[in-house]
């Protein structure tokens, strides 16, 4: 008989219940062939003795492994490995066995030239400071009453009915919520039956962009763009034809161009404090799109991300207010005016649309969060969002004046920027620095920058979002003083 107790090890500082490193263990001796399909097992006091474990922990690891169908059990003839195991070459015994290791591989092939890699959005804590590229303070979320919400709703039983499967177009009242929402704050004639829920606008973004391009086709994006929006489109197998970015926005004139020697099947667009040079393109570059859109028969995404964050004046209507022809996919996100943890965001579109997109998103999520949506739907309805809303755009237009005072204080003559008139952040130029330099001399002093390389990987800036929305004025002050430091 096989010497068991040379081949378990047991480490009883770990984790892991003793029972279960010994039946694991004994897995791993069966899978490898030392323990032979039929071969006999010592008795559970024998062995319990020689491992050094009592009887009934012995006994809980023998059930694990019958429970499993590794071991059968013969009334008075003993312990057995199943004999309808697949033939395993046995390996030779040591008398120490290491600890079992998952491949680090795959035996198959992994076409990794397919995959489009994104960068990592969770930023490392060893940072004392961190100048984000436009994120909101999650410090002044209603994350209580959103959470009394959620505790509200599970405590009422005529809400049992969210646990169950739902729609893939999200909770109906989330959609008649925002629905009127939407109507009143953007002027989007709407109904609940023109609204998808999603997990982010990226999720909105994704869906759309596998819903309607192949591989080959033509799409149109902004020099810069958003990363993210951009990676996407490229993992669909699209050919992506960029287009400047000026004061105003995106060159419409160039649109055209393209349009007229391509047939142009997508272009992506924020209207509003585009990502990442914060510019609102202007109201007659929108009519002029929504003519160019109608006449060359191509979908528009329009990516509002942070339309409600306005500090100078009253925003510009979407250019999905102003569509009579069908032709724009409006996206956007709630998780920027809370946390971005919590996924939330919503397609636009006409119906026949969102019937055909839901369909694709059933293919990867069955459905949302239900309890969340009508959780934040409450929040809608009883006004905590809407005072939430107004008390940001009070605050986040503070602290961009403090910031952008600092940077021209301290760093003026070295950093060229504009004061955006919304969002939150300033998109500023590096003057006779290496940005690369400023990021690692930077991260030396504590404070972690955004990465200049995400933004178009043809391109070369010296340029980034500087976020300001989730910095305190002691956290700005201290961040732009170590920035100034990391500048020649």
């Amino acid at each position: 008989m096989l010497p068991l107790d040379k081949l378990i090890t047991i480490d009883k500082s770990s984790n892991t219940a003793v029972y279960l490193q010994i039946s694991n263990t004994m897995i791993h001796q069966i899978r490898s062939g030392r323990l032979r399909k039929g071969t006999k097992l010592p008795g559970s006091r024998k062995l319990a003795e020689s491992l050094q474990v009592h009887r009934n922990t012995l006994l809980a690891a023998y059930d694990e492994l019958q429970a499993q169908g590794w071991i059968e059990t013969e009334p008075r003839k003993g312990t057995f490995v199943v004999q309808d195991l697949p033939d395993i070459q046995p390996q030779g015994i040591v008398q120490t066995t290491p600890k079992a290791t998952y491949p680090r591989e795959t035996a198959f092939t992994v076409d990794e030239s397919r995959i489009v890699q994104f960068p990592s959005g969770q930023p490392s804590h060893e940072f004392e400071l961190t100048i984000d590229d436009g994120f909101p303070d999650i410090r002044e979320a209603p994350i209580e009453a959103y959470t009394r919400e959620l505790r509200s709703l599970s405590r009422r039983s005529v809400f049992n009915k969210y646990y169950r499967y739902g729609s893939p177009e999200g909770v109906n009242y989330l959609r008649e919520t925002l629905s009127s929402f939407l109507n009143d704050s953007r002027g989007l004639p709407i109904s609940p039956g023109n609204i998808m829920i999603t997990n982010g606008a990226q999720m909105g973004i994704y869906l759309t962009a596998r819903l309607l391009i192949r591989p080959g086709d033509h799409v149109i994006v902004g020099d810069p763009c958003f990363w993210g929006a951009t990676r996407t489109l490229q993992q669909t197998g699209a050919e992506i034809n960029r287009v400047p970015v000026d004061g105003s926005g995106m060159d419409i004139d160039a649109v055209e161009r393209l349009c007229k020697k391509k047939e142009i099947k997508l272009l992506y667009i924020i209207t509003h404090h585009q990502h990442p040079t914060t510019v609102t393109l202007s109201p007659k570059r929108r009519i002029r799109l929504l003519e160019l859109a109608a006449e060359y028969d191509f979908a528009i995404i329009e990516d509002d991300y942070d339309y409600n964050f306005h500090y100078a004046s009253s925003p510009i209507l979407p250019m999905a207010s102003l569509d009579q022809h069908g032709n724009v996919i409006y996206i956007g996100t709630l998780s920027k005016t809370l946390v971005p943890s919590i996924r939330m965001g919503f397609v636009v579109a006409p119906e026949n649309f969102i019937t055909a997109v839901s369909h694709q998103r059933r293919a990867v999520d069955w459905q949302g969060d239900s309890l969340k949506e009508v959780a934040i739907a409450r929040l809608y309805e009883n006004g905590t969002m809407d005072r939430h809303i107004k008390k940001m755009i009070r605050l986040y237009r503070e602290r961009r004046d403090r910031f952008c005072g600092l940077l021209q204080q301290k760093i003026g003559d070295r950093v060229s920027f504009d004061k955006p008139d919304g969002g939150m952040s300033a998109w500023a130029t590096f003057l006779d620095n290496d940005l690369n330099t400023v990021e690692e001399k930077s991260r030396e002093r504590g404070l972690r920058i955004p990465n200049s390389r995400v933004y178009n990987k043809g391109s070369v800036y010296n340029t980034i979002r500087l976020g300001f929305a989730s910095l305190n004025f002691k956290e700005q002050e201290r961040a732009v003083e170590i920035l100034s430091k990391s500048l020649s």
